[in-house]
């Protein structure tokens, strides 16, 4: 039983791995548009906002990027849930090698 257990798992680690190298390009952030006011007009522009190595950074994204940038941010953030999940299955597999080697 433990045995089938601890396969299901590496079998889905290893799956996991494998989405992970399929993922493009990666950016952390998120994408708002906002609206500047000049003296006449308002003006709209797209703003890329993240946190990296502990420090918060802003940009403006132009029209012509906006496309690849979102991108970008989505695979970012499936990434991310893929880290996650691998994370929690490694804990498991490894609570479920101990238990198995301490019954030997």
């Amino acid at each position: 039983m433990s045995q089938r257990k601890l396969e299901r798992l590496e079998e889905a680690i290893e799956g996991i791995k494998g989405e992970i190298g399929k993922i493009g390009a990666l950016r952390p952030g998120s994408l708002s548009k906002q609206a500047r006011k000049t003296k006449t007009t308002y003006g709209a522009y797209w703003h890329l906002s993240y946190t990296h190595l502990g420090k918060g950074h802003t940009q403006y994204i132009r029209d012509a990027f906006l496309r690849q940038v979102k991108a970008e941010v989505v695979n970012f953030k499936r990434f991310k849930k893929l880290i996650d999940r691998l994370i929690s299955l490694s804990i498991k597999r490894s609570q479920l090698r101990m238990k198995t080697d301490k019954k030997q």
